[in-house]
Parts: structure tokens; C-alpha cells; sequence
């Protein structure tokens, strides 16, 4: 499969967007008053975590393709 230049960099984006976003939201996740009952975590909280590390595990992986593809693509590989 050949990714063009133009895609890697778009698909590189993405997986570093998915770093910014999705630590800071997690933060504010933790910090919130729907995460904890009388001191234990909610099903909110598990939900929001489950969400927030599906996303960085699929952000990683997108960034990785986005960025072998473009180095590939400037390679003319």
C-alpha cells in the first residue's frame, strides 16, 4: 500500500492531535466530581478511561503509519 506524502503528514497530525487532546481531557476526567463516589470510581470514570486509551493506542499507531508514509513517500519508496 502506498501513502502519499500529503496523507502521512495528515495521518502524523492526527496521532499528534490525539496526544494533545486526549491526556488533558483525561486530566479533567479524573478531577471531575461524576468520576467518584464516596471515594470509588464510577462507571463514568471506567467508561472515560476505556475511551481515552482506546483513542491514544489508535492515535499512536495512525501517527506511526502517517509518519513511515511520509518518509517513504519522500524517499520514493
Amino acid at each position: 500500500m502506498r501513502i502519499t506524502r500529503g496523507t502521512g503528514l495528515a495521518l502524523l497530525l492526527f496521532g499528534v492531535w490525539s496526544w494533545l487532546l486526549w491526556p488533558t481531557f483525561l486530566t479533567n476526567i479524573l478531577r471531575s466530581e461524576n468520576s467518584w463516589s464516596g471515594g470509588s470510581p464510577t462507571g463514568f470514570l471506567w467508561v472515560h478511561l476505556a475511551i481515552g486509551a482506546v483513542s491514544l493506542v489508535l492515535g499512536t499507531a495512525i501517527g506511526v503509519l502517517g509518519w513511515r508514509g511520509y518518509r517513504a513517500a519522500g524517499r520514493g519508496d
